[in-house]
């Protein structure tokens, strides 16, 4: 289990640094698409939540990024589908197995093709991918006028000097 845990601090850690660029987007500007092929910011702030909720939903064996509800109103919404869907997440996975991290779940593995990967993969994947998705948010948090956090290290509105 030392493996796996080491994962879910790592996903811990990640969510909360997540939630800290979150928190931080300007609610007045929830809309804001920096091209009009980009998603705004009220649904690329979501797909953290629906992230989430595929992973659940392959945790029951079933998996689909198209069956997810629409984002809510506002940014405080947001936030805190986020923060309570993870804390529901963690609190069901703390109490998975060594062999249920190893189950074999579907998932996508190309264009229109589905294959099977290790649970604890999904959830690796699924970290990278939020990573990738909070630093797409945090350029859109600069261009909407909002203060980009401390992510990694310092940044311009948060340095640690």
């Amino acid at each position: 289990m030392f493996m796996n845990g080491q994962l879910l601090e790592t996903w811990n850690q990640e969510f909360l640094t997540t939630l800290k660029v979150l928190k931080s987007f300007p609610g007045n500007k929830i809309n804001f698409k920096p091209h009009e092929r980009s998603r705004s910011a009220k649904e690329l702030a979501w797909v953290f939540v629906v992230e989430e909720k595929t992973i659940a939903g392959a945790m029951n064996g079933y998996f689909s990024l198209q069956s997810q509800p629409p984002a809510p109103a506002t940014m405080p919404e947001i936030v805190n589908a986020y923060e309570k869907g993870h804390s529901d997440l963690v609190g069901r996975i703390n109490n998975l197995s060594d062999g249920d991290f190893n189950r074999m779940v579907k998932f996508p593995v190309g264009p229109k093709q589905m294959g099977s990967i290790p649970f604890r993969d999904l959830i690796e994947r699924t970290i990278m991918d939020n990573v990738h998705h909070r630093g797409q948010f945090s350029v859109y948090l600069r261009m909407a006028g909002g203060k980009v956090p401390s992510i990694y290290g310092p940044s311009a509105d948060e340095p640690w000097t």
